[in-house]
């Protein structure tokens, strides 16, 4: 008696469903995902307990790197229908105008920014150079912006007129005479906080108000004393709500 024969089946199984919903789901997950942004330096905080989350939009954010150097980021508005009026490069735009404007008014002195540096300033993600030196620091190709800021101590970067010392956000004294005839001080990290505040950008205004508008992120390493420069000179110019970013403690911790 003769084998009877099995019909074999195909073992190819069909992947295009597979592959569509693979791509649907890849595309909501780039759409919905809220990026981080680029740092100049790497901070390690401190953990905490708190689970409360910094906004991803209208806070500007105080960077304190190992050495004490200060950089500073902001995000206006997430609501494209805003972007032109309320959004991160429009509030960065009006920002430096503001600053600079600020700056000249009491020392005197010419800062030189053009239209195409308000432009490149709208896309940088973060900055931390004096504003004597803004002009020149934008003129460099975004490499070189990364590499100057990025430097260590061990192997220092010096482009043109820009030294290592350049690095951060001056809180040198200036003073100035007011309107009255009064002696008065200040400095660039209170003259870019007062360009933040002052913004046509409602939100990031009312957000500062509430405390939600201004977060201090710094390395578990940092000295205490430039963290308490940071929080004396914000208090200084009355904003007296912010948060201080930290990671969550393990179990670990």
């Amino acid at each position: 008696m003769g084998k009877v024969k099995i019909k074999r089946k195909s073992t190819l199984i069909d992947m295009t469903a597979m592959s569509d919903v693979t791509v649907l789901l890849l595309t909501f997950f780039m759409l919905t995902s809220t990026f981080l942004q680029k740092e100049p330096v790497t901070v390690i905080t401190p953990s905490s307990v708190s689970e409360i989350k910094v906004p991803t939009a209208n806070v500007a954010q105080v960077l304190v790197s190992p050495n004490g150097q200060v950089f500073m980021s902001v995000l206006g508005d997430a609501d494209p229908d805003n972007a032109e009026e309320w959004g991160t490069e429009a509030l960065r735009k009006e920002m430096l105008k503001t600053a600079a404007a600020d700056y000249e008014a009491k020392t005197g002195k010419k800062l030189g920014i053009t239209p195409i540096d308000i432009e490149k300033f709208a896309k940088n993600a973060s900055f931390g150079v004096p504003l004597e030196k803004m002009h020149e620091f934008l003129m460099l190709e975004t490499t070189k912006q990364d590499e100057f800021l990025g430097q260590t101590i061990d192997k220092p970067v010096v482009i043109g007129n820009l030294k290592p010392k350049d690095i951060g956000i001056p809180f040198k004294d200036i003073v100035y005479t007011d309107k009255d005839g009064n002696k008065l001080t200040t400095n660039e990290f209170q003259i870019w906080m007062r360009a933040i505040y002052n913004s046509s950008n409602k939100n990031i205004h009312e957000a500062i108000q509430k405390g939600e508008g201004i977060a201090v992120k710094s390395d578990r390493g940092t000295k205490f004393e430039t963290i308490h420069q940071v929080l004396d000179n914000l208090q200084t110019i009355k904003m007296n709500k912010f948060s201080v970013m930290t990671a969550l403690k393990t179990e670990a911790d």
